[in-house]
């Protein structure tokens, strides 16, 4: 009925909000038989695929979880989520229950990855934590039940660290005093970063995290490296850890080990490519 009809009948115009509200109904509809896929159509649709592991990043010693800002783009453009929580640094067998604490958090698998002291907090973190695929070593510390960082350091010769650390006492908040140790800020860039800008060396040096001298002499527990499998990149030049105490550590865990001629102790920061195609080759061989 038109309009005009409707008037002559009913003496009365045909309301336009009840009107509008009929003709949107109807395109609704409309569009809704248009665009229903059918039966075979869904089918098709292909299955959601399967989620990338989860790289947890731990730092080490000295440092802090921004060591890792140049490999977390790289992980995260490649498709994978990426954690890198503060190492507490305060003794061995706390900073790795807070890490598996974290872990415990992480519904998929995980791949660890640990740089210097994190080395030795990811072999004993991932003790009972099945969604742990893959441990990951950077210049890192692989310890054996009953050694500590310090042990493995003095394993070989060539660590600038044991003179270029200073300590500072910190109370303890149950009482009596802890030793936090440093590394010179005169001594960081040979000892820590030779191949960084001198800049770069500085201002680390400065920002640096200290570790307390119980975490780097807390002997390890029974290490999760005995039964997962592992990568690691040998710094060739690494004056923090000695390399050849690196590489006899990548040995004895069997792990799939790639070296880095000339690199410094913080080889994530000056060769981020290499870093994370290990942590990304680690992912692809256990997913």
């Amino acid at each position: 009925m038109s309009e005009n009809s409707f008037l002559q009948v009913t003496g009365r115009r045909r309301p336009k909000g009840r009107m509008l509200l009929t003709g949107m109904l109807a395109a609704v509809a409309l569009t809704a038989v248009a665009v229903a896929p059918s039966a075979a159509s869904a089918a098709v649709i292909p299955a959601k695929q399967t989620a990338k592991p989860t790289v947890v990043l731990v730092h080490g010693a000295f440092a802090d979880a921004s060591s890792w800002n140049k490999v977390i783009p790289r992980l995260q453009r490649a498709g994978y989520p990426v954690i890198a929580p503060a190492n507490p640094l305060r003794d061995l067998n706390g900073d790795s229950a807070y890490v598996s604490s974290v872990l415990s958090t992480i519904p998929g698998p995980v791949i660890l990855v640990g740089h210097s002291y994190g080395g030795e907090v990811i072999s004993n973190a991932a003790v009972g934590h099945p969604n742990v695929k893959a441990l990951v070593y950077i210049a890192a510390f692989v310890p054996d039940e009953g050694e500590s960082g310090l042990d493995l350091t003095g394993k070989y010769p060539g660590s600038l660290l044991p003179t270029s650390l200073i300590t500072r006492e910190f109370p303890l908040p149950g009482g009596g005093t802890g030793t936090d140790a440093y590394v010179d800020a005169a001594k960081f860039r040979a000892a820590f970063a030779a191949d960084l800008p001198a800049g770069d060396a500085a201002l680390m040096a400065a920002t640096q995290r200290p570790a307390s001298l119980a975490a780097l002499g807390t002997p390890s527990g029974a290490p999760a490296w005995k039964t997962l499998p592992s990568w690691y990149l040998v710094a060739g030049s690494d004056k923090a850890i000695p390399a050849a105490a690196e590489r006899f550590m990548a040995k004895r865990a069997k792990a799939h080990t790639t070296e880095i001629k000339g690199a410094s102790h913080v080889v994530m920061i000056s060769h981020p490519d290499a870093t994370a195609d290990l942590i990304t080759a680690a992912a692809r061989a256990t997913s």
